[in-house]
Formats: structure tokens, sequence, C-alpha cells
């Protein structure tokens, strides 16, 4: 039914991905054969792959929700049905609404959304695990995960890694480290997880460090992340830098890190900076950003 509203009005090529990466390659070669917009219908880690592939090319990203959270897609004011979606996607592209974003990168691959580092990451790896289960029991897996990994995976006693942000002190006891190029982190239901509202696809990047894992001064932070988002700059166990073009992160061993809620493994450095005018987007326009 989608391909068929697209083509309704528009020349469509369908393909399928069919292992993790492909959908780069594939993205890649609709840019390289001179496609205006390739549209993807998946989860946040199809849509990062696909984006990394256009990165640097006048094709547009265009965003039709299909994974089991769709952070992307929501933040951009996207119904969750896919149907739904599509209508709102042929409306903006009858209306040219296409704006070129910045992205951000790490270790020079692009992220849409966000850079987890240090204890989110190893709840992701923790899901990805049970994958079988994601789209069924997507938020309670993640908080089981999230429970478990904090009472049992991850050491809370000592600092993981260090942070450097151009122009800012070290932060040298760094605990969980969230990278941000568009607000909100996430959606619990359909809520969505503020932690710096200011963070919006026209402006450099947002690193917000936590110093602490226990258990009450974490629970006002998430009471925070609940609500507006902005007092998660006023707690001390938080830093919480805006405008961000460059950070690097090193870790003391080898820390978990994941890209658009993809986990990519233990490493112990990462370079990760705000890379302007990379991609045009496809964007509703009842919500443009």
């Amino acid at each position: 039914m989608i391909t068929k509203a697209l083509a309704a009005d528009h020349e469509v090529t369908v393909s399928e991905t069919v292992r993790r990466g492909h959908a780069t390659r594939l993205a890649a070669a609709a840019a390289a054969d001179g496609a205006d917009v390739v549209v993807v219908l998946g989860g946040d880690g199809t849509l990062n792959e696909a984006a990394n592939g256009l990165a640097g090319t006048a094709t547009a990203l265009a965003a039709v929700p299909g994974g089991s959270t769709n952070v992307f897609a929501r933040t951009l004011g996207l119904p969750d049905d896919p149907i739904e979606a599509t209508g709102a996607l042929l409306d903006a592209l009858t209306n040219n609404s296409i704006q070129r974003i910045g992205l951000g990168s790490v270790n020079g691959r692009y992220f849409l959304f966000h850079v987890g580092i240090g204890f989110d990451a190893a709840v992701v790896a923790q899901v990805e695990r049970r994958s079988s289960l994601k789209r069924w029991a997507n938020h309670a897996l993640f908080g089981w995960a999230a429970f478990d990994t904090w009472l049992r995976k991850y050491n809370r006693k000592r600092a993981h890694f260090s942070v450097r942000v151009e122009g800012q002190p070290t932060v040298d006891d760094a605990m969980f480290t969230i990278c941000l190029n568009t607000d909100p982190y996430t959606f619990i239901g359909t809520r969505p997880f503020t932690i710096a509202p200011e963070t919006t696809l026209d402006r450099p990047l947002s690193v917000i460090t936590l110093r602490t894992l226990d258990a009450l001064p974490l629970m006002r932070i998430l009471s925070s992340a609940l609500g507006s988002g902005r007092q998660l700059r006023h707690n001390k166990n938080v830093s919480f830098q805006t405008d961000v073009t460059h950070v690097e992160i090193n870790g003391y061993g080898p820390i978990p890190h994941q890209v658009d809620g993809d986990y990519l493994g233990d490493i112990e450095y990462l370079d990760l900076r705000y890379e302007p005018d990379s991609l045009s987007l496809v964007v509703p326009r009842v919500t443009s950003r």
C-alpha cells in the first residue's frame, strides 16, 4: 500500500535490505544513479545506515516508521502509523518541504539523533541480545535491561572515561555520556524523554555527561528528563554543554557505545564532530525544525 501511494505521482524503485550495512550501500547507489529521494521504511538503525549512504549528496532522505521506537521519525513529527506517515511524506514532497541539516559523526560514522557512551550502550547491548523480543516487548524489555545492567552488569563504583569538549574543562569522572544532534533522547510510550530541548537540527551538538549512577541522584535526573529536561543543567552530578562542534572521549579501558540506538561494540577512543549542511531531509510541513 505504501509503494502504491508513492507510485501514484512518483517513479518508485523498491529495494529490500538483507543484512546489516546493506541500507548504506543501497542509498549510496540510489544517490549515484541520480535519485531525488530515498524513502526508508524501517527503524532508526536502517534510517541511520541510509543517512550514511546519502550524506554529502543531493539526494534527500525520507523516513517512514517501521521499527519498534522510531525516535527520529517521531522527532520530526511523523505519525507512528506507516500509512499516515506516508501521507505526510507525500504532502511534504508535493510542497518541496526539504531541509538541509547538519549531522553528528563519531569516528567517521554519521548519526541522526544521538550517540550513547557507557551505561546506555551497555543497556542497548543487552536488548540486542534479545532482539526477537524487541518489537513485542519494547519498553518493558528496555526497562528490564536498564535495571539489570544498573544492578549487575555495569560498574557504578569507578569512572569509565573522560570527556573533553573544546574550550571546556575535561570531565575525568564520566559514567555515561549522551551526544545529541536533536532532542528528545528517546520516547517512553508516547512521552518524550527530554534532555536538551534546545538541541535542534539547525544547531551543533549537545553533550550531557553523568558523573554518578547512584540511585537517588539518578532518579532526580530521570524525573527531570520526563519533564522539561531543563533541570539537568543545574544538577551537580551532570556536565551539560550545548552548541558543541568537537568532543573527544578517552576510555579507561574499552567502553560500550551505541549510535542511533544500535550497539556498535566497545572502544577506547571516540572522536565526535558536528558536520553542518550534510544531508537533505524531507520534513513534514507542520513540524519543520
